[in-house]
């Protein structure tokens, strides 16, 4: 960190690092321009230096130089380059693993996070944004969503809860989850480009509001909730001087109305709230369930899912609501869940006939030719039992890890068995005089040791079983505690969940 004197600090100046009172108390996120009030505050709480975390460039008068400004601006520029070069390598071919293909979306997803934060830090320091880059941006990102909704929608970058980059997280997230509901409603391009657009700058008003109010970790007052309140009119009033389209501008101001006519901040009724508003709304509120915040944890894609399904009060629209079912699934896409058969599975994609049985990828099986085993779910009696809760997936993932290195060392052993010709002759004698032979106490164990194992494939023993043993899990669906939350699940004799969704047919 740096030190910068408070008198040198002027209005509209900008840091390429956060500024700080000490390094838990946030005056300013990097890029953002100091305000009066800011100054005035600091005056006023007789301070005479604050910190920069990151490497700062000063000139003689005490602003940042004009080199690193043309850098930043530079940067901003080649961002929507950047990305179409990543897309294009991208099409050459990603090889025909699944592991693969995720890694290339991977990597698209985070040139798009780039962009997006490109865009604020743009916008924060220079009160501009390229329409005509960000429409181009966009259209790509439709086009790749398309071509890619289950292995995007798979993507679920870990967010830390004192993330002070979460604005751009949420966006890019929202963006993402939006633009597949669009798909799924048949939404022409343009509009789809439009709503896109709207997603990435929604939440931009928040950029007027002092950002220890909504970085905080404490209870806000209500007075600092009212400024909270205010984020969509000031990312209208902003997108309203850059002369964004009329449909780009009641997306950003109305993304918080409810259906119901109680939301903010001019409390509409469904029919006078925007289409794009409706989606945004939806989308947002998946992402802001599912992710952590510094005043709370994140919860799972199947409960935000429930939650939104039950639409208390009425705040969304059932039309929308019904597209994002079809759109991630009853159990959400990347969602590690325990079968019927007592085998552990990753949903991969979704089923548009009947969004309680997504398609899932075994975990323990493989095809003929290596790749991973797949299964529609509702087919010859496998149903999903249930969602495996944090700590069950961090010890199945734990397992399945020390497997492969295990596979890997024998596969290695293997290969340097097959070098050793000369002794090739002898070893097939003495198997052939000890094949009958008892096995070794040191060998039995080996054995088993190795069927414990590999237990997790035939469900006798494993972690997931309904006997619980040690550090075990509880999986009987008709003994275990119902969820926290309030919904409509009930249980079926075959141990399966079922959801009432049939308002919806």
């Amino acid at each position: 960190m740096e030190t910068i004197s408070t008198n040198n600090l002027k209005e509209d100046l900008s840091f390429p690092g956060d500024l700080l009172i000490d390094s838990n108390f946030l005056l300013l996120p990097k890029t953002a321009p100091v305000t009066k009030e800011l100054m005035d505050a600091l005056k006023e709480w007789e301070f005479d230096t604050v910190l920069c975390d990151g490497s700062i460039a000063v000139g003689m008068n005490g602003t940042a130089s004009n080199s690193a400004d043309d850098k930043e601006k530079e940067n901003a520029h080649k961002m929507g380059a950047s990305i179409k070069k990543v897309i294009e390598t991208s099409k050459r071919g990603f090889g025909n693993s699944d592991q693969a293909r995720m890694k290339m979306v991977q990597r698209v997803y985070d040139e798009y996070m780039h962009y997006i934060e490109s865009v604020f830090t743009h916008y924060a320091t220079h009160k501009t944004i390229d329409q005509e880059e960000l429409s181009e941006t966009v259209q790509e990102l439709c086009v790749f969503i398309k071509e890619n909704k289950s292995y995007m929608l798979r993507v679920n970058p870990t967010v830390k809860k004192d993330d002070k980059n979460f604005l751009v997280t949420h966006s890019m997230r929202t963006t993402v989850i939006a633009i597949a509901i669009a798909l799924q409603l048949h939404m022409p391009l343009s509009k789809m480009i439009e709503l896109g657009m709207t997603c990435i700058i929604h939440e931009i008003g928040m950029l007027r509001l002092p950002p220890q109010i909504y970085l905080t970790d404490r209870k806000l007052t209500p007075g600092e909730r009212l400024q909270i309140y205010k984020h969509p009119l000031l990312g209208y009033s902003i997108v309203k001087e850059l002369d964004f389209p009329l449909t780009i501008q009641l997306g950003v101001l109305e993304h918080h109305e409810d259906e119901n006519g109680t939301g903010y901040p001019r409390r509409l009724s469904s029919e006078k709230i925007s289409t794009a508003a409706k989606i945004i709304y939806v989308a947002c509120s998946f992402e802001a369930i599912t992710s952590a915040r510094t005043y709370k944890e994140g919860r799972s894609p199947f409960e935000a899912i429930l939650e939104i399904l039950q639409n208390r009060d009425h705040k969304y629209d059932d039309a929308i609501i019904k597209a994002l079912l079809y759109t991630v699934s009853l159990y959400p896409l990347g969602s590690y869940v325990y079968l019927s058969n007592k085998k552990p599975a990753l949903v991969v994609d979704t089923n548009p006939d009947n969004p309680k049985c997504p398609i899932v990828q075994l975990l323990t099986e493989h095809e003929k030719d290596g790749s991973p085993k797949r299964i529609q779910t509702g087919e010859n009696g496998i149903a999903i039992a249930r969602i495996l809760s944090n700590s069950e997936q961090e010890d199945l993932l734990k397992i399945l890890s020390e497997q492969q290195e295990n596979q890997k060392e024998t596969a290695a052993a293997g290969a340097n068995d097959t070098t050793k010709e000369n002794d090739s002759d002898s070893q097939n004698i003495n198997n052939e005089n000890t094949q009958n032979e008892p096995l070794s106490s040191e060998t039995e164990s080996s054995a088993q040791a190795q069927n414990d194992s590999m237990n997790i494939e035939t469900g006798m023993g494993n972690p997931f079983d309904s006997e619980k043993t040690g550090d075990a899990v509880t999986v009987d669906a008709e003994k275990k505690e119902a969820p926290a939350h309030n919904t409509e699940a009930t249980v079926n004799s075959d141990g399966t969940e079922e959801i009432d969704i049939s308002f919806f047919n």
